[in-house]
């Protein structure tokens, strides 16, 4: 069975080597570069702490693969478990954190509540005001950068088709399945893969499939390098988005950063957004709160991407509602890059065999027209 899987981002690439490993002929088209997309523009968190709950036996169907990610790709991604820690400095993040605790415990992830004198003792200079913190030992990091063109080499090698600069496609729909047209050329499949990114709402769109997806950019950006070693991902619990920054430290020094500032919308051509030095005073301010030496560095870098953003914070998985043989795995609203090796292997093995392990049913991309 020939399957076309559109976008060489993360889900794209895990999804071509998850099916090729199944035995099927994948080819992936990517309209640019793989990994270029909302991957590149991607923090690295590998992290379930504060999931929507029905998502988290995906995330950790993810968890188990990106500790085996090595093995399975043949070279070294930069994951790294290095824990997860989110700090709280007020009473009604500190419920909100214990509730999130307790609900998320049947589904699988335990979190560990740590008071102030545990945070200054295992982690010094994390969150002086911090009034506690969660933490999720067995979550980390990995490097964007390169493991989406580590799942497409994979792919590759096990008889996958990679098919880049194809620019945008036009897909038709035939008597015995799918007809992609692209720059380079055109590519005929027994299945369409959607997996798009911010651009899979136009793919879906055509299928008479409407879904309420915005494309945003983040705002990221990255220091000179520090001698001051911070192990875990750090976040934050807060009401307040202006608090909500991230960060990580590479093993090179570099505190890598992100939130804490509004996205920005993205125009799909040529869907990369630009970040705004403006903004980057008030993410200072709100990630020196969680590690007060970033008052006194220098940002070297910062860029943006573009991210699709669903109406319900939910991402697009399954099988469409209106076309045989068409499935979905895009809008993950920036908080994909954890879930992208379960989401791959997820979607392989739906395709592969019409059924999945994981639980999809919240995803489906009909849930909008049925609420209408």
């Amino acid at each position: 069975m020939k399957v076309i899987v559109l976008g060489g981002g993360l889900m794209g690439t895990a999804a071509a080597f998850f099916l090729a490993k199944r035995g099927l002929r994948p080819t992936l088209i990517e309209r640019n570069r793989v990994g270029t997309g909302a991957t590149v523009a991607s923090f690295g968190n590998i992290r379930r702490t504060g999931r929507y709950l029905p998502q988290l036996p995906l995330a950790h169907r993810a968890r188990a693969l990106w500790g085996e990610a090595e093995r399975l790709l043949g070279r070294d991604v930069e994951f790294r478990a290095t824990g997860h820690i989110r700090l709280i400095f007020d009473e009604g993040s500190l419920a909100d954190m214990r509730a999130f605790a307790e609900a998320a415990r049947p589904w699988g992830l335990d979190l560990d509540e740590l008071a102030p004198n545990e945070i200054h003792a295992r982690f010094p200079g994390l969150g002086p005001g911090a009034i506690a913190a969660s933490f999720s030992p067995e979550d980390g990091s990995g490097n964007p950068r390169l493991i989406a063109p580590a799942f497409a080499a994979a792919a590759r090698a096990l008889g996958a088709e990679i098919v880049e600069e194809a620019g945008a496609a036009q897909i038709e729909r035939t008597g015995s399945g799918f007809r992609v047209v692209t720059a380079g050329g055109a590519y005929e499949a027994d299945i369409v893969l959607n997996a798009a990114g911010a651009w899979g709402r136009q793919i879906a769109a055509q299928f008479g499939e409407p879904v309420p997806l915005e494309s945003r950019g983040p705002q990221m950006g990255v220091t000179e390098p520090l001698p001051h070693r911070v192990l875990p991902v750090v976040g934050v619990w807060s009401r307040d988005p202006a608090w909500g920054g991230y960060l990580r430290q590479v093993e090179r020094g570099n505190i890598v950063f992100g939130g804490a500032a509004v996205r920005t919308e993205v125009a799909l051509d040529p869907g990369h957004a630009k970040a705004d030095p403006a903004r980057l005073p008030g993410q200072i301010r709100a990630l020196a709160r969680l590690l007060p030496a970033l008052a006194d560095v220098a940002v070297i870098r910062t860029w943006s991407g573009c991210e699709g953003y669903v109406e319900d914070d939910l991402p697009i998985m399954g099988a469409s509602a209106t076309t045989p043989g068409l499935f979905h795995a895009f809008g993950f609203c920036g908080h994909g890059f954890q879930l992208g090796p379960g989401v791959g292997d997820a979607m392989a093995e739906l395709i592969a065999t019409g059924g999945c392990a994981t639980p999809l049913e919240d995803f489906r991309i009909d849930r909008f027209a049925s609420a209408a």
